[in-house]
C-alpha cells in the first residue's frame, strides 16, 4: 500500500512502484490528532517499534503489513484473533508511533528488528505469522531466516516474485525482473549515522480517506490522517521497494516450490484482480499472471491450502471474518498437530 490511495483492483499492485492510480471515491472524516500509541514503544538500540499485542493463548500470531499500512489496520482482525490466541500487530521502522530505524530496510533488517522487538516483549515463538501485501514476501523472509521461531504463516493477497504491477502511464513491470544484483548487507541494530534520513516537512495530512476505511471505526479513521502525514514513512518506503527488487530478482533465479518443507500454510487470494485496459498487457494476461503467482505461493509448502476470497486486496479491513478464519486453521493445525 502506499498513502493516500486504496484500492481493491488489479492496478492496486503498484505498490511497489508508488503510483497506485486506481483511487476510490473518499469520504470526508475529520482533522489528524497526536495519538497516544495502543502497544509498547521497544527500544532497540537508539529507535524504538510500536508493537500492540493482545489476547492470550499459543501460538502467537504476528502480523506484517503492507505498504503504507498501520497497526490499527488489523483492529477488526485482531480484536475476532484476541479471543481464542494471543496476536501482536506492529508499525515497522519509520511507521506511525515507530521511530526510523537503520537502513537499508532489507527483508533481513525487517525481521531482524521484529525478531529482536518480541523477543524483548517476552513474546515465545514459535509464531504463525501473517503477510500481507508486501508483508507477505517478508514474512516468507522471515520464515526462512528464523526457521525454529515459526511454526505457521498466512499470506493474504500477497506479493511475489514475478508479480506484474503498472509503474504509471500505460507502462507495467515484473518485480524483481529487472533488478541488478547486488549484496545485500547484514542487518544491524545500532543506529549510526548514515541510518538517520534528513525528513523534510511530510505531505499535508489528507482531508479526505478512501472509504475502505469505512470498516474502521471512527478512532482509527483518524489515525490514518495522522499516519499518513509522518514523513518518516515514504522514506521507510522508497529503501524498502528498492531492496525488495533484489530479493525478487533472487527469489526468481530459481524454483521455490516446496522451500518451507511442511511449514503449515494458508495463502488467501482475491477471487478478482479487476484489471482494466489501458496497459501495456491485455487485462486476461494481467489476471492469469496474478492466479499463477498466488498459485506459486501455495506450492512453497507441502502442507497448505488456498482460498479464494470474494474481496478487494485490504482484507483485512473487507473480510476480517476470512483473513480471522485462516490464522484459526494455522493456529488449530499447530495445536492438534495435524495437517491442514
Amino acid at each position: 500500500m502506499t498513502r493516500g490511495a486504496r484500492s481493491g483492483s488489479g492496478t492496486s499492485w503498484m505498490l511497489f512502484a508508488a503510483l497506485w492510480v486506481s483511487v476510490v471515491s473518499l469520504s470526508a472524516i475529520g482533522e489528524p490528532i497526536a495519538p497516544k500509541p495502543p502497544g509498547k514503544l521497544v527500544d532497540l538500540g537508539g529507535h524504538r517499534l510500536h508493537v500492540n499485542c493482545s489476547g492470550a493463548g499459543a501460538p502467537v500470531v504476528v502480523v506484517e503489513n503492507g505498504l503504507g499500512d498501520f497497526s490499527f489496520d488489523w483492529l477488526l482482525v485482531q480484536e475476532r484473533v484476541a479471543k481464542f490466541s494471543r496476536i501482536c500487530t506492529y508499525d515497522r521502522a519509520g511507521y506511525a508511533w515507530s521511530d526510523p530505524g537503520p537502513k537499508p530496510r532489507t527483508f533481513a533488517q525487517l525481521n531482524l528488528e521484529l525478531h529482536d522487538a518480541l523477543e524483548k516483549l517476552g513474546e515465545k515463538g514459535p509464531f504463525v505469522l501473517v503477510g500481507h501485501s508486501y508483508g507477505g514476501p517478508v514474512m516468507i523472509n522471515f520464515a526462512r531466516s528464523y526457521p525454529n521461531d515459526t511454526a505457521g504463516l498466512v499470506l493474504v493477497d500477497s506479493a511475489h516474485e514475478g508479480m506484474r504491477v503498472g509503474v504509471g502511464g500505460k507502462q507495467t513491470i515484473r518485480l524483481g525482473m529487472n533488478a541488478q544484483s547486488r549484496e545485500i548487507p547484514e542487518p544491524h541494530e545500532e543506529m549510526v549515522d548514515a541510518d538517520r534520513a534528513s525528513l523534510k516537512g511530510g505531505d499535508p495530512p489528507p482531508a479526505k480517506l478512501d472509504r475502505l476505511y469505512k470498516h474502521l471505526p471512527v478512532r482509527e479513521q483518524k489515525l490514518q490522517l495522522w499516519a499518513q502525514a509522518q514523513p518518516s514513512v515514504e522514506d521507510a518506503e522508497n529503501s524498502q521497494r528498492e531492496w525488495s527488487e533484489v530479493y525478487f530478482a533472487q527469489w526468481l533465479a530459481k524454483s521455490n516450490e516446496g522451500s518451507l518443507g511442511k511449514l503449515p500454510l494458508v495463502v488467501l487470494s482475491r477471487a478478482e484482480g479487476g484489471y482494466s485496459e489501458d496497459l501495456d498487457v491485455p487485462a486476461a494476461q494481467m489476471e492469469q499472471e496474478r492466479k499463477e503467482g498466488q498459485v506459486k505461493l501455495f506450492r512453497l509448502s507441502t502442507n497448505s491450502r488456498q482460498f479464494i476470497i470474494r474481496s478487494g486486496h485490504n482484507m483485512e479491513l473487507e473480510a476480517p471474518e476470512d483473513v480471522t478464519s485462516a490464522i484459526r486453521r494455522v493456529v488449530e493445525a499447530i495445536r492438534t498437530h495435524r495437517d491442514l
